[in-house]
């Protein structure tokens, strides 16, 4: 069953997150995964929520998913990313 990985990313320094997005692109691939949404404009349209940056990832399984999201490969990028931004990250299964 296809994983999903969904994230709202409010950006604090776009200039040095530049290499986060630069080498991550590599990483998700390595483990299975694409990019369904990355960026591009939000519109709003229920329930108050104001998105600044989504990110939807799809992988072919959780598996695969958790592999990447807490991969030692991945460690440093997520530290960097994480200090250069708050984000609300949610894995979820689909179909």
């Amino acid at each position: 069953m296809a994983a999903y990985l969904i994230a709202d990313i409010e950006l604090h320094d776009t200039v040095a997150y530049e290499t986060y997005r630069q080498q991550v692109p590599a990483m998700i691939a390595k483990h299975g995964g694409k990019y369904l949404v990355r960026g591009g404009a939000v519109q709003s349209v229920e329930g108050g929520w104001q998105p600044q940056r989504m990110v939807v990832l799809e992988f072919p399984t959780m598996a695969q998913l958790q592999a990447f999201y807490n991969g030692a490969d991945y460690a440093p990028l997520k530290d960097l990313r994480i200090s250069l931004s708050h984000s609300r990250i949610v894995l979820v299964e689909g179909l």
